[in-house]
């Protein structure tokens, strides 16, 4: 596994990182679930990404990870990342959601205790707060860090404005911004518009979620929209989103994957590594035989500037 740095930190991670954020819960088979963890482990993927509401239900993807920790991995503990988050709603009430301190530290709490960890590697704000100042959810950050609950600061989904204002509470506390999580894949460049130079300028290091555009960027769609799948079964893709002109440039640019010996999947997840500023992009997985193929992808021929321009051509 190569592993790369993220940022000017002294923190590597793989290329590939494993993310909880669907496919982990209850509502899958718990053997299923550990199998995908623990060959993901045996891969080299060290990283493993989730939230406070990751599931369903709510914390369930904790609770299960948790599990495998214990039972599985807690010999290697100091051999992995954990990540986790705060940000959006978790409980009723008005101390549930958004950004406060009280929010935020009660909510990592919570969040230990179903992990079964003493602390988590990365600790995220997970959406900026418009109610909330930034030098108090940031401070929340710096607190957690004091307290030993998590080793280093992140955030997720920040303009580069806000970006920017974290990124500089952080360093003034010490405690320097590692990881901004924004969504970004060949469907949704929109962390080039600025976000992904404000995470350089600050010396900090993007890892991209939904890199396939939750399964867009892959064969999942080439002949339309099969049963069951994210499109029917999803809040976040809806079957309206797949019309004509999506399908269109989903199969020419798998006609590009497949003149490279890639799937599509493997195309779309090297085409987000290709910036240097990305230091990981976190996917999902609902099969070990998922898993594998799409950490093909690491490894895959580099991408050239015919290449590339070729795919922008087809991007519009």
């Amino acid at each position: 596994m190569p592993y790369r740095r993220a940022g000017r930190s002294g923190l590597v991670l793989p290329p590939l990182s494993l993310g909880l954020w669907q496919n982990f819960g209850t509502a899958r088979a718990y053997e299923t679930q550990r199998a995908i963890v623990l060959r993901a482990f045996d891969l080299g993927v060290t990283h493993f990404d989730l939230a406070n509401n990751y599931g369903p239900p709510p914390g369930a993807a904790e609770e299960m990870f948790g599990r495998i920790l214990a039972t599985d991995l807690k010999a290697y503990r100091d051999e992995i990342v954990v990540s986790t988050k705060a940000g959006y709603l978790m409980w009723p009430g008005p101390y549930g959601d958004f950004g406060s301190r009280k929010y935020l530290l009660s909510s990592l709490d919570a969040s230990l205790k179903r992990l079964g960890l003493d602390y988590v590697d990365v600790f995220y704000h997970h959406r900026p707060d418009p109610e909330t100042p930034i030098e108090e959810s940031m401070g929340a950050l710096v607190t957690a860090i004091a307290q030993g609950k998590a080793l280093y600061p992140a955030i997720s989904n920040y303009d580069a404005d806000q970006t920017d204002a974290a990124a500089a509470v952080l360093a003034d506390a010490g405690t320097p911004l590692l990881l901004h999580q924004p969504r970004y894949s060949m469907f949704d460049r929109t962390p080039e518009e600025g976000v992904l130079d404000a995470v350089e300028r600050a010396g900090a290091a993007a890892i991209v979620y939904s890199p396939l555009a939750q399964g867009m960027l892959t064969d999942r769609y080439l002949n339309g929209v099969p049963e069951g799948s994210r499109a029917v079964t999803s809040v976040f893709l809806h079957e309206s989103d797949i019309t004509e002109d999506v399908l269109g440039t989903v199969r020419t640019l798998n006609e590009v994957a497949a003149g490279r010996g890639q799937t599509l999947a493997q195309l779309a997840l090297q085409w987000v590594l290709r910036n240097e500023v990305v230091v990981s992009a976190i996917i999902g997985a609902s099969s070990v035989a998922q898993l594998e193929q799409n950490l093909g992808a690491i490894g895959g021929p580099e991408l050239g500037a015919d290449e590339l321009a070729a795919i922008d051509r087809i991007l519009g």
